[in-house]
């Protein structure tokens, strides 16, 4: 799977440097997967979700969030926000 803009995860562990070495093993991970469908996607990250055209990456242990968009015919990934919990629960990221 080629990751459209690591921009937002580098952007992200920046201001949480924490999270980078949880970052970068999704990083990997996603990199690794070739999935056709959410379906196989949820066989790579089981804590995944759908939630309204997006790609929910639950990562950490439940303490961040990866929305992304994925186009399963290009084998691209779109990272759109990275965020920690509580960031997400504020469903701010939905108005974008």
């Amino acid at each position: 799977m080629r990751i459209i803009s690591k921009k937002p995860l580098r952007d992200f562990w920046e201001i949480h440097p924490e999270s980078r070495s949880i970052l970068e093993g999704w990083l990997l991970k996603a990199k690794q997967m070739t999935p056709t469908s959410f379906t196989e996607v949820r066989q790579t990250f089981g804590s995944a979700d759908y939630v309204d055209g997006f790609i929910i990456f639950d990562v950490g242990g439940n303490k961040y969030r990866i929305v992304a968009v994925i186009h399963y015919d290009k084998q691209r990934l779109y990272v759109r926000k990275v965020m920690t919990h509580s960031e997400y629960d504020r469903n701010d990221w939905r108005k974008k």
